[in-house]
């Protein structure tokens, strides 16, 4: 959906006194599977903030300044709250419905802003045993930068349109057990989301996985 057809159908159920639709819900407790297709439906979202700019310069000036640093070096959990440039902000343990997450959802029914906004994404995926030559393929409306195990793996910017592994990582090795996810997505302006999967060796969407958000070993 484009933005501008997904602004026209969201403004179209304001006017018409509905709800807009969403894709979310509070995530539920246990191991969840990958959905159909190996897409990632569980995420911890932190609260939007608010950014500017698109560019790669941009982007990555923003999601390395100092106050984000320790959103790299731990695990977060639903309901966890923190201050950064003096602002209170919460992170939220969701499921999502669709192959995609809708952050344009995420941000409105937070009574949130939807443009010009930064959102924090973690995920952990538990893997039965090591598994070697594993790709990460991503895809975010607009700009995004991913992470695996502390290590940062791909990058897309400017304003594009959520295209399934529209990004791919190199080759990675995902080891036994639990592996952490991150992602930064900024967002300029209309419709915002991202979507995320594993593939094999073969580019075949990755089998086995267990996304599971608490996790009481240390954080790689």
């Amino acid at each position: 959906m484009t933005k501008t057809l997904f602004l026209l159908t969201v403004f179209t159920a304001v006017c018409s006194g509905q709800t807009p639709p969403t894709t979310l819900a509070a995530a539920t407790p246990g191991d969840k599977l990958p959905g159909m297709g190996g897409f990632l439906q569980r995420w911890l979202l932190l609260d939007p903030i608010p950014v500017t700019g698109l560019t790669d310069s941009a982007v990555q000036a923003t999601v390395k300044k100092d106050a984000y640093a320790n959103l790299l070096q731990t695990m977060p959990t639903g309901g966890q709250k923190l201050s950064i440039d003096g602002a209170e902000l919460t992170w939220h343990a969701m499921d999502t419905r669709n192959y995609n997450v809708n952050l344009y959802h995420f941000a409105r029914t937070l009574g949130k802003k939807t443009s010009d906004i930064l959102v924090w994404a973690v995920t952990v995926v538990h893997a039965p045993r090591d598994l070697e030559n594993v790709r990460l393929a991503i895809g975010s409306n607009s700009a995004s930068v991913w992470w695996v195990n502390g290590q940062e793996v791909i990058g897309i910017y400017g304003d594009r349109q959520t295209v399934i592994d529209d990004g791919v990582s190199r080759r990675l090795t995902l080891k036994k057990g639990p592996n952490v996810i991150r992602a930064a997505i900024v967002n300029g302006g209309g419709a915002t989301d991202f979507c995320a999967r594993l593939l094999d060796a073969n580019d075949k969407p990755l089998s086995g996985l267990l996304i599971r958000l608490k996790d009481d070993s240390p954080v790689k």
